[in-house]
């Protein structure tokens, strides 16, 4: 009769550190989550907050103020994100603020881009480190990018979001 009681008040212990732990199911449930990452995305409203855990409980580590913000997700936990930024930063958002809308932000020095899918054509713009666009297709490390109606192809390595990520 003890030994059942004993047992008993185990169980329901560590059911209650589970749920507090975040822990619902069973531990092989939230590893599936994790099929088909890594992939591309970008912020999808004007401000995202990146958290340093999977919950609204956990610190705001950074905010996002600008929609478009490419982003490379890691892992997935229920409705939550792990992802990196442009500058090796890592957190949680929720994925309600994010889509799966291809974004890249222009690295290193200022870069061309060209009127041809190939980098061929003439030059239409100039643009600098820092500048985030709209992402299409890449062929033959020539990508589509559009800077709010500015629109031509980059190259792939010069653009932090295109590519396997």
């Amino acid at each position: 009769m003890t030994i059942g009681v004993a047992r008993r008040f185990a169980i329901s212990i560590a059911a209650v550190a589970a749920v507090a732990l975040g822990h619902v199911g069973p531990v092989s449930a939230q590893t599936s989550d994790d099929a088909g990452v890594p992939y591309w995305v970008s912020t999808s409203k004007d401000k995202a907050n990146m958290r340093v855990g999977p919950g609204r409980e956990y610190r705001i580590n950074w905010t996002y103020v600008r929609k478009g913000v490419p982003l490379k997700v890691l892992r997935m936990m229920g409705g939550w994100r792990l992802v990196e930024d442009p500058e090796g930063a890592r957190g949680w958002i929720l994925a309600q603020f994010l889509t799966r809308q291809r974004a890249a932000i222009v690295k290193g020095g200022e870069t061309a881009l060209k009127e041809g899918k190939d980098g061929g054509g003439r030059l239409l713009w100039r643009v600098a480190p820092g500048v985030i666009g709209k992402l299409g297709d890449c062929e033959a490390n020539w990508c589509a990018f559009d800077v709010d109606g500015r629109a031509g192809f980059i190259r792939a390595d010069s653009v932090w979001g295109a590519g396997q990520p």
